[in-house]
């Protein structure tokens, strides 16, 4: 079992806490601890701002409501960025013209591929697309990748992501990332054979940031947690980086500070330090 890294007993504790979700602050199941839920209450009640920062889509934000709670919410990878009350506060879609070039070159690169897109509210795949991969969604469209962006050229895609059936996951980034080239944030977060492409500069870090910037917290004064490559560049762009006990190794070395896994409470456990460090500031 991992303990957190101890923080020293002068430290102050951080002014923001953004945590990644899956494999981060809820546990394999999907289920939010209790030793978790307490220590996310206690950290807003010292006056800890918190963040949840995920590669989710916005139609999942009801769920997350239900389940953690009404926080500031970064999805889609950093695309789109909500107010505790559901309200958006940004969104940044890939420009409307690069999506069908971008789609063909990565097909090029990697025959075989099937393409998915997060819209807003909406889903759309095709066929070939895994049906594990997105759970429910209220407005599903299939069709093939070059029909759906036709249909709708004006909808707003916010992420797009990418499987395929036989290659390895590091092979299939490698070439994808090699595809999109630099019109396109590639990452992967699920450690199965999909693959995830934001607008160009649109990534985690990127909307924590300037979030939090229009508050007054400098980056120096954010904690995040995560566990996958996707959270990578929200960890190198805040002062106290944790990585979980069940990060992928990119993750681990990346980090400044590691923590139990995801199952053992790693962030209750970094939480209740920082709560604790709050508590002995002079009033």
């Amino acid at each position: 079992m991992t303990t957190p890294d101890p923080a020293p007993e002068s430290a102050t504790p951080p002014k923001l806490v953004a945590t990644d979700l899956d494999g981060t602050l809820l546990r394999s199941d999907g289920t939010l601890s209790g030793r978790t839920a307490a220590a996310l209450a206690a950290a807003e009640a010292a006056g800890i701002r918190l963040a949840l920062v995920t590669g989710r889509p916005p139609r999942g934000l009801p769920t997350l409501h239900r389940d953690i709670g009404r926080h500031f919410a970064v999805t889609a990878n950093g695309a789109a960025v909500y107010a505790p009350d559901g309200t958006p506060v940004r969104l940044s879609p890939f420009p409307a013209a690069s999506v069908a070039p971008l789609v063909a070159r990565v097909r090029a690169a990697v025959p075989g591929v099937s393409f998915a897109f997060e819209y807003e509210t909406v889903f759309g795949h095709e066929p070939a697309y895994p049906a594990w991969s997105y759970g429910e969604s209220e407005v599903e469209l299939i069709g093939s990748a070059e029909e759906l962006l036709a249909s709708d050229p004006d909808r707003p895609v916010l992420k797009i992501l990418a499987h395929h059936p036989t290659l390895s996951l590091s092979d299939f980034h490698a070439r994808a990332h090699a595809g999109a080239g630099t019109e396109a944030e590639t990452t992967h977060s699920t450690g199965l054979a999909l693959v995830e492409f934001s607008a160009p500069g649109v990534t985690k870090a990127s909307a924590l940031t300037a979030w939090s910037a229009g508050l007054g917290i400098r980056p120096d004064d954010i904690a995040a947690f995560g566990d996958m490559p996707n959270d990578l560049p929200m960890l190198r762009a805040v002062g106290r980086s944790y990585a979980m006990a069940n990060a992928d190794p990119s993750v681990s070395r990346a980090a400044r500070f590691h923590t139990a896994s995801n199952d053992e409470d790693g962030v209750a456990r970094v939480l209740e330090e920082f709560v604790a460090m709050a508590r002995r500031q002079p009033v």
